[in-house]
């Protein structure tokens, strides 16, 4: 099941110059839902492609996109529950698995009741092949290195639509490519819940 996002905007009535003035991570959200064009603008913001090329809203070493993005949705309007991943070509998200899988995703993550209280967790992982073939180990290093853009361009778009987000690096692996069922080449790298504030 695919479900067609939203067109992003390209301006919003806030600087940049404030979204780094109020970026703090957040871990209390109010429990309101997110609607479908937030989940589209943070996507979008994330990896998005903004050149007819494929070139995308953050750095890749050699246009290598190690990176996939997959949402955790609990609590979006007119978006079932489940886990999707994010398709850049169409801009849509790809529906992996059904049900609210917040609570699962919460104990793989030591137990942060953030990751439960979200209406939505971006997980983004990576498939360090893509980048190591071309630069050997060092590509290791670039993949962590453009994980950091995306991650820093995800807090701040979230400023930007007055929501909260936090960057979740400690969880157990295993236990996360299990509950969204990952492919063996993909190692699981950020959590971000997101939500009101």
């Amino acid at each position: 099941m695919e479900a067609k996002l939203l067109e992003p905007r390209h301006d919003s009535g806030i600087s940049i110059e404030e979204t780094l003035l109020k970026r703090r991570s957040v871990r209390d959200y109010t429990g309101e839902p997110l609607t479908l064009q937030e989940v589209s603008q943070l996507l979008w913001a994330a990896q998005g492609i903004t050149d007819p090329r494929g070139l995308r809203t953050a750095p890749s070493a050699g246009a290598t996109y190690p990176l996939e993005t997959y949402v955790v949705v609990g609590d979006v309007e007119n978006l079932a529950e489940g886990v999707y991943r994010y398709h850049l070509p169409k801009h849509e998200l790809v529906k992996v698995l059904d049900g609210d899988l917040r609570t699962e995703l919460a104990a793989a993550a030591l137990g942060q009741n953030w990751v439960r209280e979200g209406a939505i967790n971006i997980v983004f992982t990576a498939i360090y092949e893509r980048t190591t073939r071309r630069y050997g180990d060092r590509g290791i290093r670039y993949v962590h290195m453009e994980l950091g853009h995306v991650g820093q361009n995800v807090h701040l778009q979230a400023v930007a639509l007055g929501l909260g987000t936090v960057v979740i690096g400690a969880f157990r692996d295993d236990q996360v490519k299990e509950i969204l069922n990952l492919p063996q080449d993909e190692q699981p790298l950020y959590i971000m819940p997101v939500g009101r504030k």
